[in-house]
């Protein structure tokens, strides 16, 4: 039996995912296609969207709907199941996901490979695979969001956290489909694009309208890989370079790493590992290529890295996190720890107007001394993060905006 490979469509509502599968289907060029559709509620939408598109007859067993629920959560049993059974099938050679908009698609990810995990653990050929993860994405709202600063109010669901959906869908992903771009302006496509390469560095970005695309270049690309796709988003590549890291409180005690102190203070950068001891793990990954930074510095799209040892207080942490910077700060994500629980790792993250404070585990400097004067002997990074005062202890944050006022980020924070 082939390898079936599967290419999850994810995308935020009315981008134009249906679409997207209506055009794959009517220019299958000899593909055998299945469909997997998610949609959330009682009648599924988009199922009847492309039955009534007349490429699928209503009772063939090509399409399959999956309702009531989130293949990213709730329904992540059936969808292991419809993949097994489609796959047993031996009637298609490719199968396509359309993930719900409310999707997230790193939980997607994860269930289908843990079906290719589990064929490997049992000495199994693998009968599928995950070949790309594509995310359709509306121009013309990003224009709106991006460009004019306004919410996404017309956006179906209604809700705040749709901005941080569309920034996961954009950072989890190995092509991006950049659709509706005849409805925006030249100057606004770039400003667009410039964004859209801050937050996603790795990812192919396809200009189309109505989703009409060449099939080769998003079926059977072989682009997929689980560990390069949890590290590809923009703040993480940011966070795991160390070559410009700055305390911020250089001022209170000599730098760590006995570096030169000349480095600009608007260019700190991190490194991820300060969490607990089961989460320590290193990125290995170069820094992306740097064609695009020309285009994001004219449209003032940046990143900035704040970095310091001292701990927050909690409470002034909290009232600075409930500030609107607006469109300035469009993404952070970063390590914490606060002066109430300095043993306590967490992971802060903002998305447009959704805000989260994770618990992350303890910091390594909480194991026994033993342990640590191992890991300082045969871990490079580890001694490199290490501190004789904080140990691994660290504020790491990462920022994405455009305009950013540094200055402003850094003076505020200092004071918490």
């Amino acid at each position: 039996m082939k390898t079936v490979p599967i290419t999850l469509i994810t995308g935020y509502l009315g981008s134009g995912k249906t679409t997207l599968i209506n055009y794959l289907l009517k220019n299958a060029g000899g593909y055998k296609m299945a469909v997997v559709v998610n949609d959330i509620g009682e009648v599924n939408i988009d199922a009847d969207l492309i039955e009534k598109g007349g490429v699928v007859a209503g009772k063939d067993d090509n399409l399959v709907a999956l309702q009531n629920g989130c293949i990213c959560c709730t329904l992540k049993k059936d969808l292991i199941e419809q993949l097994a059974s489609l796959v047993r099938s031996r009637k298609f050679d490719h199968i396509l996901i359309e993930a719900s908009g409310i999707c997230e698609p790193i939980p997607i990810a994860q269930t289908i490979t843990y079906l290719e995990d589990q064929f490997e653990q049992r000495g199994m050929p693998k009968y599928l695979k995950l070949d790309a993860v594509v995310s359709v994405t509306d121009a013309l709202r990003l224009a709106d969001e991006f460009g004019c600063g306004e919410a996404l109010e017309h956006a179906e669901r209604g809700e705040e956290d749709i901005e941080n959906l569309v920034i996961q869908q954009i950072e989890f992903c190995d092509i991006i489909l950049l659709n509706k771009v005849s409805e925006v302006t030249p100057e606004q496509l770039a400003n667009i694009k410039a964004i859209i390469r801050k937050l996603q560095p790795h990812a192919t970005i396809l200009d189309t309208n109505y989703c009409r695309i060449d099939l080769k270049q998003i079926l059977d690309t072989g682009l997929f890989d689980f560990e390069k796709a949890m590290n590809s988003a923009g703040w993480m590549e940011e966070f795991d370079r160390t070559d410009n890291e700055h305390d911020a409180d250089e001022h209170e005690h000599h730098h760590h790493h006995g570096e030169e102190d000349d480095r600009d203070e608007d260019e700190d950068t991190d490194d991820d590992h300060g969490h607990g001891h089961h989460h320590h793990h290193h990125h290995e990954h170069g820094v992306g290529e740097n064609d695009d930074e020309g285009t994001a510095e004219e449209y003032g799209i940046g990143t900035y890295v704040y970095f310091r040892r001292r701990p927050f207080d909690r409470l002034k942490f909290e009232d600075w996190a409930n500030k609107d910077y607006g469109r300035m700060i469009i993404r952070t994500k970063g390590l914490v720890y606060f002066t109430d629980d300095r043993d306590l790792s967490y992971v802060y993250e903002q998305a447009g107007k959704q805000k989260y404070l994770t618990e992350n585990g303890e910091w390594y400097a909480c194991m026994p001394a033993y342990e640590i004067d191992r890991l300082l002997a045969t871990d490079e990074k580890f001694a490199h993060d290490w501190d004789p005062e904080y140990g691994d202890r660290m504020i790491k944050l990462v920022f994405i905006g455009q305009q950013l006022d540094r200055k402003r980020i850094k003076e505020e924070l200092d004071k918490i």
